[in-house]
């Protein structure tokens, strides 16, 4: 959902290696804040559970991060 401000991005299903080339760069295309929903995410795999981590540090909002989830992303 683009915003002035920057833009959310909805994440569903698994997030598994194969994807997160592209999660990070449509993260780097954002002008502004950018949000990652992952309400819909499903599972993530090591490298997808690496790449959520490092967008995060680099500033990257994480919401809707379930339990499980939440465990692996401290």
């Amino acid at each position: 959902m683009p915003r002035e401000d920057g833009c959310t991005l909805l994440l569903a299903g698994r997030l598994q290696a194969a994807q997160v080339h592209e999660l990070q760069g449509l993260c780097a295309r954002v002008t502004g804040r950018v949000q990652l929903d992952l309400t819909d995410l499903l599972s993530a795999d090591p490298v997808g559970i690496d790449a959520l981590k490092r967008l995060r540090r680099d500033g990257v909002e994480l919401v809707g991060v379930a339990q499980y989830l939440r465990r692996w992303l401290t």
